[in-house]
């Protein structure tokens, strides 16, 4: 048994890499800004995995450095989720980029000093396959974003941030080793009611928007992802190396909004049939924010592959289809759409 510490234990994907490190009979501590989470944090993980004495809180701010020492003490690995996100752009993108770049630092100079064996950081495809020409083949490991003004500046975080953490390992990193997850839009059961924004696409469309964009994007099942850190946690081959998350090609909106009304039936009767115009969406943008940030996404299909994810790790994700239904049924089991 290891002793494992997972920051931002209290989002979506931190809570679902809790439930699968605890079924593996592992220690678990996790980070959350406040101590006051801990009890929502229980009770959103207690309807799959009792926790018990096994899991254990500290309060840390990626933005701070206090408390950073306490969580990492006596682990052998870190899990490291966290990282500052808006559903809206910010004023200043630096308000996202610096928390999720220095917050990213803090953890690993922790984690060195610790002498913990493992960092596992969860990035994204963003930091892969943006600001390249049109291409017919699968992004791969091997390719990087290419930072400019179209991207968000979450984007842009998540890019920054894992750039530095593999330039503090070559340079600073003292023995410590770090794989990378890079997950494609993450979907599947919520395990509360605050989830996070991909989610947030799919209540839209169960809400009854008037119309899908044309939007495409890869799709990935949080507990494939959480499957995947535990795998890059511990593989011997795992060691300076990233992996793609994603189940196949990118989908549609529309042909998620397909999808749903096949397999919902009833309980996806607001679900839109129709593709928006792009400059319907455009118009909508001007008083939507959230929308807004469509707006670079629009008619451009981006396909990464997980590959090398299933051939050095043994990793086998859920089909699309799973992924997306699952969102909506936990959605529906939480009370969050109307019937």
């Amino acid at each position: 048994m290891s002793k494992v510490l997972v920051t931002g234990g209290s989002g979506f994907v931190g809570a679902h890499v809790i439930l699968q490190l605890l079924g593996a009979g592992q220690q678990v501590s996790t980070t959350v800004r406040n101590l006051n989470r801990e009890s929502s944090v229980r009770a959103m993980l207690q309807a799959g995995q009792e926790p018990g004495d096994r899991l254990a809180f500290f309060a840390a701010d990626l933005e701070s450095d206090a408390g950073w020492r306490e969580a990492v003490a006596g682990c052998e690995y870190i899990v490291h989720v966290a990282s500052p996100i808006s559903a809206i752009a910010p004023k200043h993108e630096n308000d996202l980029i610096v928390p999720a770049r220095e917050g990213t630092l803090r953890v690993l100079r922790a984690a060195r000093d610790a002498n913990v064996k493992r960092v596992v950081l969860t990035s994204t495809c963003g930091a892969v396959y943006y600001g390249h020409p049109p291409r017919n083949t699968p992004f791969d490991e091997t390719s990087w974003t290419i930072v400019n003004d179209e991207l968000t500046a979450y984007v842009k975080s998540k890019v920054l941030a894992e750039r530095s953490a593999w330039d503090f390992i070559s340079t600073e990193g003292r023995g410590l080793e770090l794989s990378v997850v890079n997950p494609a839009g993450i979907f599947g059961p919520i395990l509360a009611p605050d989830y996070s924004s991909s989610i947030e696409l799919i209540k839209r469309l169960m809400s009854g928007m008037p119309g899908a964009p044309r939007i495409y994007f890869g799709v990935v099942d949080v507990r494939d992802v959480a499957d995947l850190h535990l795998r890059a946690m511990t593989h011997p081959l795992a060691k300076g190396e990233r992996f793609i998350a994603v189940s196949g090609d990118s989908i549609s909106m529309v042909e998620i909004a397909k999808m749903l009304r096949a397999r919902l039936g009833a309980s996806a009767r607001r679900v839109p049939r129709l593709q928006l115009p792009d400059w319907m969406v455009r118009l909508a943008a001007r008083r939507d924010p959230s929308v807004r940030q469509l707006l670079p996404l629009l008619g451009k299909i981006r396909n990464a592959t997980s590959e090398k994810a299933r051939r050095v790790l043994g990793w086998s994700p859920r089909s699309n289809e799973e992924a997306l239904v699952s969102t909506a049924q936990s959605l529906l089991q939480f009370g969050l759409m109307q019937q």
